[in-house]
């Protein structure tokens, strides 16, 4: 039978001694850091409508956002395209697509980090609750944070195959082998957790 100690559920909690109590605290500099990277959201987001608007006005002729883009998706310069083609479209698509995806990968980051390192947000009841934050620790963080990142390096080396013209080989090589190591490291990543789970469970 288990003592009250361990069984109560409304305990009062002991004070933490002095150095305890900073040490823990010290998880609380982490903050000026998610501050930090939702201001990088915000950068992300004024980009995302600058590129959009830039589209909007090339679709409507305008030559300078034209030429905005085409200096964006990574054209050599002085790289001149007098009309808006499906190539600089999808190219554009894709580098927005990329945008996106970083920006979810700044999501995860800044509320599964401080959910889980510094402390609850409280959201257990809350309708617009992520699914995945219910179950979130470092480990299911680090292999999410794994899958994100080789997803915006396949949209970046889909960008690049896509334009590959414009790009020298050893680029073109090196990006993808840059994207096998993102792939073999998520997956080692991956397969330890899994490994550990196991442990785990035996115990």
């Amino acid at each position: 039978m288990a003592s009250p100690r361990h069984s109560d559920p409304d305990r009062a909690v002991a004070p933490l001694r002095p150095l305890p109590a900073m040490i823990f605290a010290s998880r609380w500099l982490q903050l000026p850091l998610y501050l930090g990277l939702i201001a990088a959201q915000g950068v992300y987001v004024w980009h995302f409508l600058v590129e959009l608007w830039h589209l909007i006005e090339a679709v409507f002729g305008n030559q300078q956002a034209l030429q905005a883009l085409v200096n964006s998706i990574g054209y050599k310069p002085g790289y001149e395209i007098t009309a808006l083609n499906e190539t600089v479209i999808m190219l554009v698509v894709l580098a927005l697509i990329d945008v996106v995806m970083i920006s979810n990968l700044l999501i995860m980051v800044i509320v599964g980090g401080y959910e889980t390192f510094v402390s609850r947000l409280g959201l257990d009841k809350h309708p617009d609750q992520p699914e995945w934050l219910g179950h979130v620790n470092a480990s299911v963080l680090k292999v999410k944070l794994g899958l994100s990142i080789i997803g915006i390096s396949s949209i970046h080396l889909l960008k690049t195959f896509i334009n590959a013209a414009n790009y020298d080989v050893k680029v073109l090589m090196w990006q993808t082998i840059i994207h096998v190591v993102f792939l073999l490291s998520a997956i080692a990543i991956a397969y330890t957790d899994k490994l550990l789970n196991v442990s785990h469970e035996r115990h």
